[in-house]
């Protein structure tokens, strides 16, 4: 078990740092976690952070995971691990990162914080 953990950890990681690319839209990632709008989630998930979203903040959090789920399915399927496992992985990474970026984290306990 520990060693699909480890193989989920090190092509998460992979990916993160070959980046997975989101769908050009209107506003990009970056600029909405630089402004406040959207934050990283412990599950490798991006969340928008005002209960209330603008629709083009509604749709970059929906193309942003989407195209983030279709990298995690990949990575546990070559892998032979749960999504979950790969989730958990990467959103470790993407914590961290926005963490030292000062962008907006969400606990285990759905709260966001910078």
């Amino acid at each position: 078990m520990m060693r699909l953990i480890r193989k989920a950890f090190v092509a998460a990681t992979a990916a993160l740092v070959l980046g997975t690319a989101a769908p050009a839209s209107a506003i990009e990632l970056d600029q909405a976690r630089t402004q406040g709008l959207v934050g990283e989630r412990p599950d490798g998930l991006v969340g928008a952070v005002a209960a209330n979203p603008t629709p083009e903040v509604h749709s970059l959090v929906e193309s942003v995971n989407a195209a983030r789920l279709a990298e995690y399915r990949a990575i546990a399927q070559k892998n032979g691990s749960p999504i979950e496992a790969v989730q958990a992985v990467a959103g470790e990474k993407l914590i961290q990162r926005a963490k030292d970026n000062r962008w907006y984290v969400m606990d285990q306990n759905g709260r966001w914080s910078r």
